[in-house]
């Protein structure tokens, strides 16, 4: 059951820290203009050598921001939770820490899959119909790292769950 806990709580706080850095990065998208690289995150948009602040409130971008922090709450939330079922915290009786932790996992991986979702949808039918040299970046691609990295914990705390709530019989029959 420990092992199970331990392994969620690595990908859950390895997850969390992706979350972060995927959230706050200018690299979600990089494209070419005017003989110039330029990159796009979800809250700036960079020439070379400048930064300008999004000053469109763009829904895709907006709904895409409100999943990231959502996800990165259910993530961090479950990363206390499940640290009070690992040391076995005993305030809280009524409910099972370990099964809200991955609870809480499966909803920051829900919450950061719809956010990859909508941006990878708008950014595909928008960027991919009018601009020909465009790809999308790192920050991009570790937020899919975390999706995965959050499924993970929820898997791995509902393992542990499971090893908890049913033990084996010490006498076979």
């Amino acid at each position: 059951m420990y092992s199970f806990m331990g392994g969620g709580l690595f990908c859950a706080g390895v997850g969390n820290i992706l979350l972060i850095v995927s959230t706050a990065t200018d690299y979600w998208m990089q494209y070419r203009h005017s003989n110039n690289y330029m990159h796009q995150g979800l809250w700036r948009y960079c020439m070379p050598g400048k930064c300008f602040t999004h000053t469109d409130s763009i829904a895709y971008w907006d709904a895409t921001r409100a999943f990231m922090i959502l996800s990165l709450l259910a993530c961090f939330f479950g990363i206390i939770i499940g640290i009070m079922a690992f040391i076995h915290y005993s305030s809280f009786d009524r409910f099972n820490k370990t099964f809200a932790a991955g609870i809480l996992f499966f909803i920051s991986c829900f919450f950061v899959f719809l956010a990859m979702a909508v941006y990878t949808g708008v950014t595909i039918n928008y960027y991919g119909k009018r601009y020909g040299n465009w790809r999308f970046s790192w920050s991009y691609i570790i937020g899919w790292v975390s999706v995965v990295l959050t499924f993970f914990s929820g898997i791995f705390y509902m393992c542990a769950y499971r090893m908890h709530e049913c033990p084996r019989s010490s006498n076979p029959h």
